[in-house]
């Protein structure tokens, strides 16, 4: 059965549930940044890229996002926490779409570059255009690693690590409660 709880996979996510829990305890996340200019590259509903436009980066207090964002989304992506694997759907999703960020919608990934990485969460070899996802270094528990975040509203994506397919030898290691999928 796909996806069912194995005692295998119950010793492999242990860790990983055991580090969740102690960073929802201990992260108090970023501090807003300012608003500032970025350009992002908007895709429409059948997923076709349109010409790139400048936008504010997308600023909210936490009461605000807590509106908008399930517990789960909002702790994962504005408090930089990390998904169980193996605990949602779309890591073994094969349907064709557009992976967009849950915070502000921005197309961040596309099913055809999404490949099985046996990790447990939805991995990418690329994100649907380099202008909507930023990156920088992430040294939380006690990790030296790649941060992934949405261009922007600096949503906590997921992380990147240089053990990716071909073309280019990148997974894009991303956590469900960050996307929502759209079906083309």
């Amino acid at each position: 059965m796909i996806g069912a709880l194995t005692r295998r996979r119950a010793l492999a996510i242990t860790p990983f549930a055991f580090a969740g829990i102690v960073a929802l305890t201990s992260r108090k996340g970023p501090a807003p940044a300012p608003a500032e200019d970025v350009t992002v590259v908007p895709f429409d509903d059948t997923g076709n890229a349109q010409a790139p436009v400048k936008k504010r980066t997308i600023v909210r207090s936490d009461a605000e996002w807590k509106k908008v964002l399930t517990s789960q989304q909002f702790y994962v992506t504005r408090r930089e926490n990390t998904d169980t694997p193996y605990t949602g759907t779309y890591y073994d999703l094969h349907e064709r779409g557009i992976f967009r960020c849950v915070c502000c919608g921005t197309a961040v990934f596309h099913s055809n570059a999404k490949f099985d990485s046996g990790t447990g969460w939805p991995s990418f070899w690329a994100p649907v255009a380099k202008e909507n996802v930023g990156t920088r270094r992430d040294t939380s528990m006690l990790m030296d690693r790649i941060e992934v975040h949405c261009a922007l509203c600096l949503g906590h994506l997921g992380h990147l690590f240089d053990d990716g397919p071909a073309p280019t030898g990148l997974r894009y290691c991303i956590n469900e409660s960050s996307l929502r999928f759209w079906r083309l």
